[in-house]
């Protein structure tokens, strides 16, 4: 007797996708048991595909509804909203004209991996980021009493 088996398919598996550096960052969140349990009961009835997919609509929609406030804020305290990013020639220019940077961020600000401790020391008056900031282990130490 000849047993039928059906052929196997090819499937193709996507190559999993790394996130851009600052794309997401990591919130904790402490919840009651109760408040948790519900959230459970929305991504059981598929409202939710998961947790953090609740939680970040729950974030967005206050974003959303304080939008107004926000811009202005960003606006009065002449912020930069987004990604800032500092280059080793941008703060070599700054060190040259001889005006230290203020940054000031909502969202990520980024200093290059080849910038230098003394190099990011002599360029950078202040730091100040509501959101992620990125730089090396150098020179995070070299401007710690510069960052709020």
């Amino acid at each position: 007797m000849e047993s039928k088996q059906k052929p196997k398919r090819a499937v193709a598996v996507p190559e999993p996708r790394q996130p851009r550096a600052g794309e997401t960052e990591k919130v904790a969140v402490n919840m009651g048991v109760v408040d948790l349990g519900q959230v459970d009961l929305l991504v059981e009835e598929g409202f939710y595909s998961n947790r953090s997919d609740l939680v970040r609509t729950a974030v967005r929609n206050q974003l959303a509804q304080h939008a107004d406030v926000l811009k202005q804020t960003v606006a009065r305290r002449s912020l930069t909203l987004g990604l800032q990013h500092f280059s080793r020639a941008d703060l070599e220019r700054a060190v040259e004209a001889g005006e230290p940077l203020r940054i000031e961020v909502v969202g990520l600000a980024r200093i290059a991996a080849d910038v230098t401790p003394a190099l990011a020391k002599a360029a950078i008056e202040s730091v100040s980021v509501l959101g992620a900031f990125q730089a090396s282990p150098a020179v995070r130490q070299a401007l710690a009493d510069r960052i709020r």
